[in-house]
């Protein structure tokens, strides 16, 4: 029997809009969008790592063939590619269109030098989160790094559970993730001499591998533990539930002090989804009401991949052409939001829906969206 995990999804949704809100302070001057906790939201990114790898070993545990790995592959290339190919190919147009747009519009960056050929490349092929000499800076769709963090991820995940089923090594596979975890969590030491996550086209997919099997282990401790859990009262979740939001809330907006130690979000982040998996507490059953945070954890991958062009354009028409204030994003932020929103609902049935599916297959399980 397939399990939803609908409160899981809702999280999507939820923090893929505070990661909107994140890049959104950029432009604003309001405290409203303008303090620690969004400043710090993107911390998220490695809640989506976490909760991505608990997905992933939820469905795609069991390959043992290569054909069933190609599969696997095939099936999240579809799922990821086609909507980061299209909104790539925009910002190249935007790019180009600056010097004409210039005679206009004031342009801060006329010539965005981490936009260039080398980085075009390395954004196509999706190794964005792999340090290249030369390259010093996150370029053209900024968020697509982390997708070529997932991807990598991706690409280890199959390869190791393939080697484990196929070598008999079930009973020790939760060591093989441990030491995989540490193994990237030690690589991003030896280069860069600390415990911080905050990397992006620089070692980036070290951090996506390290959240990724957090994951994968999170979904392990949660099969092996489910049964018994459920047996505890909805009142102990409801309690849980509270204290990990406040103290999610907590470490977030003091972030500035707890990056440094970028462990402490991977645990906290693993004990999140861990318990807001069984879906027991009053919070998660508040969360489930919500029709539009259903559609907004359905909407979440064309909300994270969108935002940041829909957010360049939104500033341009209304700081620089229609002259609003920074200030104004006290309210503007809202509309800024209800037009990535829509957008995204568009780009989820016309292009997400659309290449979603291997050509040639039919996915039974077309909801499952992961």
């Amino acid at each position: 029997m397939r399990e939803r995990f609908e409160v899981l999804d809702i999280f999507r949704g939820i923090f893929a809009s505070l990661v909107v809100l994140f890049h959104l302070s950029a432009f604003s001057a309001t405290p409203i969008i303008n303090n620690e906790f969004i400043y710090n939201n993107d911390l998220f990114v490695d809640f989506f790592f976490v909760l991505s790898g608990f997905v992933i070993a939820y469905s795609y545990q069991f390959i043992k063939t290569r054909a069933e790995l190609s599969k696997f592959y095939k099936k999240r290339f579809f799922r990821l590619y086609p909507l980061h190919l299209i909104v790539l190919l925009l910002f190249v147009v935007i790019e180009l269109s600056k010097h004409f747009a210039s005679s206009y519009v004031h342009v801060n960056k006329i010539d965005n030098v981490s936009n260039n050929v080398a980085t075009f490349f390395t954004n196509i092929f999706l190794v964005n989160s792999v340090k290249f000499p030369g390259i010093n800076d996150v370029s053209w769709n900024i968020a697509s790094w982390s997708i070529s963090a997932e991807m990598i991820a991706y690409l280890v995940f199959g390869l190791i559970i393939l080697f484990i089923n196929r070598s008999n090594l079930s009973k020790v596979k939760v060591i093989i993730y441990t030491l995989i975890v540490f193994a990237a969590g030690l690589g991003l030491y030896l280069y860069k001499h600390n415990f911080n996550l905050m990397y992006a086209f620089d070692y980036g997919f070290l951090r996506g591998i390290l959240g990724f099997f957090v994951g994968v282990i999170c979904f392990n401790t949660f099969d092996g533990v489910k049964a018994y859990f459920r047996t505890f009262s909805n009142v102990l979740f409801t309690i849980i539930e509270i204290l990990l939001l406040g103290t999610t809330i907590t470490f977030v907006c003091y972030g500035a002090i707890f990056k440094s130690y970028g462990f402490i979000y991977e645990i906290l982040f693993f004990i999140t989804i861990l318990i807001f998996a069984f879906e027991k507490g009053w919070l998660s059953g508040l969360l489930k009401k919500s029709k539009f945070l259903h559609q907004t954890g359905k909407y979440s991958y064309s909300i994270y991949m969108t935002h940041t062009l829909l957010l360049s354009l939104f500033n341009i028409l209304f700081i620089r052409v229609l002259k609003f204030p920074p200030s104004a994003y006290s309210y503007l932020f809202i509309l800024n939001y209800i037009l990535i929103y829509f957008v995204s609902a568009w780009t989820f049935k016309h292009i997400e829906m659309r290449f979603n599916q291997i050509p040639g297959q039919k996915d039974k399980k077309a909801w499952w969206l992961w």
